[in-house]
């Protein structure tokens, strides 16, 4: 695996590197990203964070929210499997949006650097800007090698997020693991009362896991038929190796 770039600034060393077609980004060690353009597929952490855009219908999957930019690879497969016209990516860091711009060709999307808490209430507080129909939540640093949640996923902000979003519109949220999933407000009585649509979701290779939640109703039946078939939960031979069960 060759490094094609490297950065130092301050506390963080940031690293670019390729691994045959791949190019990755690397944080103080932690894998971020990685995007292949020959073969987007390939069965990543970013493609079940991807799968639930396909519980909208094409037609009505028009804005994207994507709190965590990283080096951009989920930007890269948004653009490439689904309709959205417009995606907006949020990242704290300059260097991550430097990264996401040079070695995985991002193009084409607003790349705001910004608090994602920041850019959040900013959102809400403006009466003229529009709902998005898929929000992604994505926020992660990391702390000695290990990567953490950098917004915790409590009342105020799980509300924030659901206010975020159409009517009809899908929340995706990622989390360390399971533990730091169930602990958050979304399995609160509160919050779950006002979710028609919620399922969770993970890798066995990965710690983390996956939620996705709506107003309205997510029958699996409708992610079966629109998922690519590479990632999609009725293919015996998928690439994307992961189990999807209802919030509890």
């Amino acid at each position: 695996m060759a490094l094609l770039w490297q950065k130092q600034v301050e506390g963080t060393c940031y690293q670019v590197r390729n691994h045959g077609a791949s190019v990755r980004l690397y944080s103080n060690g932690v894998f971020h990203s990685q995007w292949n353009p020959r073969d987007p597929l390939k069965g990543s952490l970013w493609e079940l964070l991807l799968l639930p855009a396909f519980f909208i219908d094409e037609k009505r999957l028009n804005s994207v929210l994507l709190l965590g930019v990283g080096g951009g690879a989920l930007i890269r497969l948004l653009q490439a499997y689904t309709s959205a016209k417009r995606i907006i990516g949020v990242d704290l860091d300059p260097v991550h949006l430097e990264i996401a711009r040079r070695f995985f060709r991002v193009s084409n999307v607003d790349l705001v650097c910004a608090d994602a808490t920041e850019y959040v209430a900013d959102h809400l507080n403006d009466p003229s800007n529009e709902p998005f129909d898929l929000v992604i939540d994505d926020l992660f640093g990391h702390t000695q090698g290990v990567a953490q949640r950098a917004v915790l996923a409590n009342r105020q902000w799980c509300s924030s997020l659901m206010r975020l979003l159409h009517r009809d519109g899908v929340l995706v949220s990622n989390f360390g693991d399971k533990h730091e999933l169930q602990g958050s407000a979304w399995r609160q009585q509160s919050m779950r009362q006002r979710l028609k649509g919620a399922w969770m979701a993970y890798m066995p290779q990965y710690e983390n896991h996956i939620l996705a939640v709506s107003r309205k109703a997510l029958p699996l039946a409708d992610l079966q038929c629109r998922a690519p078939d590479k990632i999609n939960p009725t293919n015996p031979n998928r690439r994307l190796n992961f189990k999807m069960s209802r919030l509890r």
